[in-house]
């Protein structure tokens, strides 16, 4: 897999690509780079239309460090969007956060082989079931729905609403640049699909 688009050098951006990355590096864990200083992951694409990638990084921002979200919650979320998009990077960058925040290992694991996720806790469980819901169908039914709400509350059943959008538009722009992992990391491998999904 060869990678569309060649890293940005910090010494190549203009004015809009600084204030970006400026505002990158306030978040309250700056985004990981390679050793020549471009970006990984997501973000060097963010870099190369900056008014779109700034909105971008906000959003991001904003469900990562002022959501309404328990960690384990919007962990677990961004884990089965990574799983379903086949997202390497997005489970690179997450799965590690999932456990420092608790999830337990055989429920990460279950996830990336896409076994049945089933979470002791409520909330994980509602959040899971209405995530796994919108990922195949598009949608959520009204008994997920209902659950979520009862566990997440309102605003949290919308940001789960938006913190898939939000992933699944990093996974699949990354799919597309052919991102690849940082150097050194552990390959990510998920199961093979049946003809069904």
């Amino acid at each position: 897999m060869t990678r569309r688009l060649r890293p940005l050098l910090p010494a190549e951006l203009d004015d809009d690509q600084r204030a970006l990355l400026a505002a990158l590096d306030a978040r309250p864990r700056p985004v990981d780079r390679a050793a020549d200083g471009s970006l990984l992951g997501p973000f060097d694409a963010m870099l190369r239309a900056p008014r779109s990638g700034a909105a971008l990084q906000g959003v991001g921002a904003a469900l990562r460090y002022q959501g309404v979200l328990s960690d384990r919650v919007r962990e677990l979320a961004t884990l089965l969007v990574a799983a379903h998009h086949r997202a390497a990077f997005e489970w690179h960058a997450h799965a590690p956060l999932a456990l420092s925040v608790g999830l337990p290992d055989a429920l990460v694991e279950a996830v990336r082989v896409g076994d049945a996720v089933e979470p002791h806790d409520p909330a994980e469980r509602a959040a899971a079931t209405a995530v796994g819901q919108l990922l195949t169908t598009g949608d959520v039914d009204d008994a997920a729905w209902t659950e979520v709400v009862e566990r997440l509350g309102e605003p949290g059943a919308v940001e789960l609403t938006t913190l898939v959008g939000y992933y699944s538009l990093l996974a699949l722009q990354m799919r597309v640049l052919r991102v690849p992992l940082p150097d050194g990391a552990a390959s990510v491998e998920f199961p093979a699909r049946s003809m069904r999904d």
